[in-house]
């Protein structure tokens, strides 16, 4: 579970630390709307790709797959900080070009990793896909964390957002070189993972194939059952009855990503807390949706009816009237009780759905239905980005 929670903390990390410094790329940028465009460049491409991986799953490779993702996140945050000294933190529509195609491969590689590994954990058991999630939760409280450090430290010396940006990238770069070793080396030897693995095979999973060499087992493709293929859902069947879940992950991004981040950056207004406030809004949802990860490992508190499941998800579209008349009329108490609240209910209603989804399926059908909840996610996310602009509507200072 220690290993899955940092590998989820690596799928998101990069992308998580762009979010945080999004402050650094408005000074740089004050014309773009980076916080909007950048999610935007972003999103779609990861969406492209797992849409190409979900159909072409059962024909990959996970090990290939996953370690292709985390080396591309591993370079591409690297190349972040190449490109921010390479033009000394200066602007330019030539840079922010640049900037968005580097974000665009994130894309490639959120897509790549997420599916794969969610795919993978799905054949295995519900901790494990809570772990990683979570993991995911956590990659944003650690960012806003240090984000809200390093403002304070350099917030009186000259470039405190470029400092703060650079360290930034700095870490997230070491935890996705990290990620690469722990999945490469240690993740396919632990034992729990060779068990479901080992299932896996014996129920016609190809996928891993790769992985079982790398846990030293021997004679891998004697353990395929070819004729349990035969037997297996289709994607379309298991979509069919996994589709109010489906719908739900969908319903779930496209609220959350309407509002957040671009709207806690844009649309709040001027409070007494100047340029942390949106900062201090981040890391408030950041928290939340990370206590709302870890709230299904309470019983009682874990939500498994799937009338319930829909019921949560369409209630918190009551959110978005809430949301425009605070920052319209209300203060920044209740902007920050009503960002909580959003970031409690992503996360606890994801996991819900994530770890209840995969049960009572064969491994590669579980496999594929990971892929396939991870393509409604990833669509939820496109459609909320955006409906965000939305939000820009009557503003004076909309550049488009």
């Amino acid at each position: 579970m220690v290993v899955c929670c940092i590998l989820g903390v690596g799928s998101l990390v990069a992308w998580s630390s762009m979010l945080t410094i999004a402050d650094y790329y408005y000074q740089v940028f004050p014309d773009y709307h980076p916080s909007r465009v950048l999610t935007l460049v972003y999103q779609p491409i990861a969406l492209a790709t797992i849409m190409i991986f979900a159909y072409h799953e059962s024909k990959i490779s996970t090990r290939k797959r996953v370690l292709t993702g985390y080396i591309l996140f591993t370079i591409s945050t690297f190349l972040l900080i190449v490109l921010d000294l390479s033009t000394k933190g200066q602007g330019g529509i030539g840079h922010y070009i640049v900037l968005c195609t580097i974000v665009a491969s994130f894309g490639l590689a959120d897509a790549t990793v997420k599916g794969g590994l969610i795919g993978d954990l799905s054949l295995m058991c519900p901790e494990l896909i809570q772990s990683y999630i979570a993991g995911s939760g956590m990659a944003g409280v650690l960012t806003s964390v240090l984000r809200l450090i390093t403002k304070a430290a350099f917030e009186k010396s000259n470039n405190h957002l470029r400092k703060g940006a650079m360290i930034f990238l700095a870490i997230s770069t070491f935890i996705e070189f990290l990620c690469v070793m722990l999945y490469a080396y240690m993740f396919p030897k632990l034992p729990i993972v060779k068990y479901y693995r080992r299932k896996a095979a014996s129920e016609g999973s190809k996928t891993v194939v790769a992985d079982l060499g790398a846990a030293g087992i021997q004679n891998q493709s004697d353990l395929i059952d070819d004729d349990s293929k035969n037997q297996r859902l289709s994607k379309k069947d298991l979509l069919l009855q996994n589709i109010d879940y489906a719908m739900g992950l969908f319903l779930i991004y496209v609220l959350t990503l309407s509002i957040f981040p671009g709207f806690l950056y844009e649309n709040t207004g001027q409070h007494g807390l100047g340029s942390w406030y949106a900062l201090i809004l981040v890391a408030m949802y950041n928290f939340w949706d990370l206590v709302g990860r870890y709230v299904p490992l309470v019983n009682w508190l874990k939500v498994e009816n799937r009338k319930a499941l829909t019921i949560a998800v369409v209630s918190r579209y009551f959110l978005v009237p809430a949301f425009y008349f605070t920052a319209k009329y209300g203060d920044k108490g209740w902007m920050m009780m009503l960002i909580s609240i959003l970031g409690l209910t992503t996360g606890h209603l994801t996991v819900c759905i994530m770890t209840i989804a995969p049960k009572g399926y064969k491994g590669p059908e579980k496999n594929a239905l990971g892929n396939l909840l991870v393509v409604f996610i990833l669509g939820g996310a496109v459609v909320g980005i955006s409906l965000g602009w939305l939000w820009l509507i009557g503003k004076n200072n909309n550049a488009f």
